[in-house]
């Protein structure tokens, strides 16, 4: 009975159309799932990226890279120093910051000498680099060299100059403008970057040197107090520049006068780079014919650091000729007669043995030596310095 169920034609029909049903089910939701397939496609690609870009919060910037600073260099002997490049990216701002964070005082070992910073600012070249490069010759690792002139200035220095990569970021600088104190206190912040510079020397293209390396390096180091000229002057010239409108944070009782042309220990130069307090009084209301750079520095040490300064220049010019400028010194001038008599011929109170029993000195530095004087000052030299032929 089955086998003839079976072989039926009617039950081979019945299972032929319902096996035909399937398929044909089978491939219509295929089809159709095809279809939905290829149209979500279509619809994701032109429309989920816009979506997602509209309701998504945008990446947050990433941050800038860190200005680059000069790290100082903390190993090595004295003799195996080498000096940094002193170029960077930091604004004023960022470097008086960083400069007043600086410790104020350092100990100091076999290996790591103190160092006196010897800070030339000036409008172009050092015409008298000849004779400094005389006097630094042989104590590399016992100071360092800054140099702050104008901004545009192609200054071009052969790389066995010790004047080598010593030129900071610099700008313009205005006689008399409060742009003076900018560049000082920038001379000053780069060199305190440096831990091992305890002694800053400012000093101009027209400055030299008086004794030979040695005696001043010996003579600054054992000095207690720095050298900033401040003094009360009744004259015109003096408490005449003084604005009321500085009142009561600078009064008449604190205003200072004093010569450009500083010497200092790390603590004073440390104040002078951090004062927020009277930079900004002085820079609003200091105008000539009140002339910043005789004024700020010497009422600021004055009121910070007294006790420390000796109130007097490590740096003579001469003022004998009346006028606004000092006598200026060029080829005829210049004599070793002359050089002595202002290294030793002085009154005692312009004496150095006050601050140093052993000396007798008068100045460490003349000022305004023109750039035709260096011809006789290079002849001079060894004897002034205290150089033999094998020397320079």
């Amino acid at each position: 009975m089955e086998n003839e169920l079976k072989h039926s034609p009617l039950v081979a029909q019945l299972l032929g159309s319902k096996l035909l049903s399937t398929h044909l089910l089978r491939s219509l939701f295929f089809v159709i799932g095809l279809s939905l397939g290829v149209t979500i496609s279509v619809y994701y690609k032109s429309f989920s990226f816009n979506y997602l870009q509209v309701i998504l919060p945008p990446s947050p910037p990433m941050p800038p890279p860190p200005r680059p600073w000069i790290q100082p260099s903390l190993s090595g002997s004295a003799s195996s120093y080498t000096q940094q490049p002193l170029m960077h990216n930091m604004n004023d701002e960022e470097l008086f910051l960083r400069a007043s964070m600086v410790p104020k005082r350092k100990k100091f070992d076999g290996e790591h000498v103190p160092k006196v910073a010897f800070m030339f600012l000036t409008k172009g070249p050092l015409h008298l680099s000849l004779m400094w490069e005389m006097f630094f010759k042989g104590h590399q690792g016992l100071y360092t060299i800054y140099v702050h002139t104008h901004p545009l200035f192609n200054w071009t220095v052969p790389v066995n100059s010790v004047f080598y990569r010593t030129r900071i970021p610099s700008k313009t600088v205005t006689w008399g403008r409060a742009s003076m104190l900018d560049a000082e206190r920038r001379l000053l912040a780069n060199a305190l970057l440096d831990f091992y510079n305890e002694r800053f020397v400012l000093l101009s293209e027209t400055c030299i040197p008086l004794f030979n390396f040695t005696t001043i390096y010996n003579f600054l180091m054992k000095s207690k107090q720095g050298f900033v000229g401040s003094f009360d002057d009744p004259r015109k010239v003096g408490r005449g520049r003084y604005n009321p409108k500085m009142a009561p944070t600078v009064t008449l009782s604190d205003w200072r006068k004093g010569s450009q042309w500083f010497e200092m220990n790390r603590k004073m130069a440390i104040e002078v780079v951090s004062d927020t307090k009277y930079y900004p009084i002085f820079s609003e209301l200091c105008r000539p014919p009140c002339y910043n750079d005789e004024h700020y520095i010497p009422t600021l040490i004055h009121k910070c650091c007294s006790v420390e300064n000796s109130n007097r220049s490590l740096t003579w010019v001469d003022w004998s000729k009346s006028g606004p400028h000092p006598e200026r010194f060029g080829r005829a001038g210049v004599s070793l007669e002359l050089l002595n008599k202002i290294r030793f011929n002085c009154s005692a109170s312009d004496r150095l043995s006050s601050y140093n029993a052993s000396s007798s000195m008068c100045f460490l530095f003349g000022r305004k030596f023109m750039s035709d004087a260096l011809r006789p000052l290079l002849q001079i030299a060894p004897m002034l310095l205290g150089l033999n032929s094998s020397q320079f």
